[in-house]
């Protein structure tokens, strides 16, 4: 019997030939129950476990206190089982599991299929922290010009819809924070830290303003202007895939795949992003940029309200947190009263996107790489980027104030 990923290799190698027959005789020796995983990613788990836990009784109560949402407990084998309502993507339990019994789920096979097969047009959406994430020089317009070589029509870059939430973000702070103690945190970029305002920390919701994050913002943004549009955003984590599932959000994203299932990709068609042609149309500033990295958020909102009313008298004072337990401390602090800012940013990975665990580089490598990228910006703010005027209007928004008051694109309600 094939291992798992022994299975998955050869699925993807077989699949990327466009050979039905022959990938299922193949694939005649296999779990049945794994290689449905491989094909029907969105009927399982975000995490799936791939054999008998075989691990202490004692390892196991280990395994299952070590999510941060509860998703883990025993089934009557007294085998691992993940709550797929609850899990979030965070990978602690892969990475913890002593075993090697939990792998992450991958929507390779019927990504690649769907955007093959598309008779519409298909757009690989992409999250800013993708700079340094592939081998080589690799600029905006060479990855493009790679993702084209895939089969997709077009590319996005999902930083230019950072751009439009960063408006968003300093109009609410404009609006709602006007004495010393009030304070916003912000919802935008990662969902890790949102499910645990909402899941751990209930009493903080009142405090984030109702913003999607960019990745449904672009995607929601595509289906607006080109109703049957596919759209598959690539991302450096397994917990966008869980994001694209919510029931407020789902349909905006048709698949989420990781800087490392984007790698296998290449590296299976023989593409090298690197030596591909130049294909350059950057509209993002500076701001929509830096999110992929901690403090990237806070810095472009406040900067942001700096540009949208610069004699306002209380400003952004920002506190930041990436990495799961530092964000549960901040927001510890915030209840006890001892935040120490007026505009909160979390991100569950060390380091912001750039450390996400489907990334490919290092975040330090990520992150010098995004901010080379954000300087490279012809605008510093979305305030002054022509691009976000040009798509607002085009959407039916004629000032930008009317994101606070006409939106369900960009708006999402936490209860």
């Amino acid at each position: 019997m094939k291992t798992f990923a022994e299975l998955y290799a050869q699925a993807v190698a077989l699949a990327l030939q466009d050979d039905p027959e022959a990938l299922d005789k193949a694939l005649s020796d296999y779990d049945p129950h794994q290689l449905d995983c491989l094909l029907h990613p969105e009927k399982h788990e975000l995490v799936i476990r791939t054999g008998e836990c075989n691990c202490s009784e004692e390892q196991r109560s280990l395994c299952v206190g070590r999510c941060p949402f509860g998703a883990m407990d025993l089934d009557e084998k007294g085998n691992i089982r993940i709550d797929p309502d609850k899990c979030m993507g965070c990978q602690d339990c892969i990475g913890g599991c002593a075993g090697e019994k939990l792998k992450a789920s991958t929507d390779i096979l019927p990504a690649l299929k769907a955007v093959r097969s598309s008779k519409s047009l298909a757009y690989a959406l992409v999250a800013p922290a993708f700079l340094g994430q592939f081998s080589g020089d690799v600029t905006p317009g060479k990855l493009r010009t790679a993702l084209k070589a895939v089969g997709f029509d077009g590319m996005i870059e999902v930083a230019l819809f950072a751009d439009i939430l960063t408006l968003k973000e300093a109009l609410e702070f404009d609006r709602n924070i006007m004495t010393e103690a009030d304070y916003q945190l912000t919802s935008c970029c990662c969902p890790m830290w949102i499910a645990m305002i909402r899941k751990i920390y209930h009493d903080l919701v009142p405090h984030v303003p109702g913003s999607v994050s960019p990745m449904i913002a672009c995607a929601r943004t595509v289906k607006a202007l080109y109703p049957d549009a596919l759209t598959v955003f690539i991302g450096p984590c397994l917990a966008k895939k869980a994001e694209a599932r919510e029931k407020d959000l789902a349909g905006a994203v048709d698949y989420v795949l990781t800087f490392s299932e984007m790698q296998s990709i290449f590296e299976l068609l023989g593409i090298d992003p690197a030596q591909m042609e130049e294909s350059d149309k950057d509209h993002s500033s500076r701001a929509g940029r830096i999110y992929a990295r901690t403090g990237g958020v806070s810095e472009a909102v406040r900067d942001t309200v700096r540009r949208l009313n610069p004699d306002r008298k209380i400003t952004v004072k920002t506190r930041q947190a990436d990495g799961i337990p530092a964000c549960r401390a901040m927001m510890n602090d915030i209840l006890a009263g001892n935040g120490g800012g007026n505009f909160y940013e979390g991100m569950g990975c060390r380091g912001g996107c750039v450390g996400g665990p489907r990334a490919v580089t290092p975040a330090e490598e990520g992150r010098k790489a995004v901010n080379a990228y954000g300087d490279q910006a012809l605008y510093r703010t979305p305030a002054e980027n022509p691009y976000v005027v040009e798509l607002l209007r085009r959407l039916g928004f004629d000032t930008i104030e009317q994101l606070l008051e006409k939106d369900e694109i960009f708006t999402r309600r936490f209860e």
